[in-house]
């Protein structure tokens, strides 16, 4: 299975799904790709098989995935500070892969119904969505 996490600004969601991925699901190739180099770095670090960075990573990468996960805003185009390009948001919207998006509120975008939840709470949610598709 070919998960791949999107992230943004400093990466640390994508970082902390990246590390649970790994643990979890230890027979799944992860790709992360940030849209700036920061967010690359620590996704990497945290122990992606394969990372990218820009625009045309999330495309291309978006089209070869099983499953996507990241924050909901790389949905939304200009989200996370503007770093998600409206091609990103659509290339993420119109693959054939499983969403999985982290409710954050964060950057002029609320999710309604969402309770506040502490990141940690939404990652192990995320993985256990993850184990559904395995």
């Amino acid at each position: 299975m070919n998960i791949l996490v999107i992230d943004a600004q400093g990466g640390g969601i994508g970082k902390q799904l990246v590390a649970a991925v790994k643990k979890n699901i230890p027979n799944a190739e992860v790709t992360a790709v940030g849209t700036n180099i920061s967010a690359t770095t620590v996704m990497k670090k945290a122990g992606a098989d394969n990372v990218a960075t820009g625009e045309n990573a999330v495309l291309v990468c978006s089209r070869k995935a099983d499953v996507i996960v990241g924050p909901i805003g790389i949905v939304i185009a200009d989200s996370l500070l503007g770093e998600i390009t409206p091609a990103m948001a659509t290339a993420v919207a119109r693959s054939d892969a499983k969403r999985i998006l982290i409710p954050v509120n964060h950057c002029d975008n609320i999710v309604a119904g969402v309770s506040d939840l502490n990141v940690g709470r939404l990652i192990q949610s995320a993985i256990e969505e993850l184990r559904k598709l395995v």
